[in-house]
């Protein structure tokens, strides 16, 4: 059964639930790079964001290279044989997660999810739109997957775990609808 978005409630006075629940994955983006103080705070977002036991398991690595995005992109595109395919829909800045591969993070992968969604509230929280992407690891499988780590400056040990565009939205979508039978509440 789904359910509609409610149009009232603490969500209209309360800054973060708005942004949560008004945040759309945004698919294509306007020709205009993100501020230098929007990329600061986007970067202390980043790292202020919670992990387990404080392992901070992972990097960040802020991407406003056009040409790196687009061998990146062109890497996927080949990968899922879909020539023309724009993984990162032209958005001007991505970020990319990676994590340790070597040592023992039974929830890095979670903390990067944790991180990810931090970075998504904040750019709508900021005006600016963004899309969660796990996509662009085919370009960490693909013969270049090496000159992407280094490109991207990996530490040693690190590979990909998931990346989100930024910028500004160039188009909108409407709120997809919600599951009610996907919460329970047990008393």
């Amino acid at each position: 059964m789904a359910i509609s978005r409610p149009e009232r409630g603490i969500h209209m006075v309360n800054p973060v639930v708005h942004a949560i629940l008004e945040r759309r994955s945004i698919r294509s983006y306007q020709n205009q790079q993100i501020s230098p103080e929007q990329l600061k705070t986007l970067m202390d977002v980043a790292v202020a964001s919670p992990s387990a036991r404080n392992t901070q398991p992972w990097h960040f690595s802020f991407v406003q290279n056009k040409a790196l995005l687009s061998e990146i992109s062109l890497a996927v595109a080949q990968a899922l044989d879909n020539p023309g395919f724009d993984v990162f829909y032209q958005a001007p800045t991505v970020v990319f997660l990676s994590r340790s591969t070597t040592e023992n993070q039974a929830y890095g992968a979670i903390d990067c999810g944790i991180a990810v969604e931090n970075l998504a509230i904040a750019a709508h929280g900021m005006g600016l739109g963004s899309v969660i992407l796990g996509l662009p690891r085919a370009a960490f499988t693909s013969p270049r997957a090496e000159e992407f780590r280094k490109a991207l400056r990996f530490p040693e040990g690190y590979d990909f775990t998931i990346a989100i565009a930024i910028g500004y939205a160039a188009a909108s979508k409407e709120a997809h609808p919600v599951d009610a039978g996907k919460v329970d509440l047990i008393c």
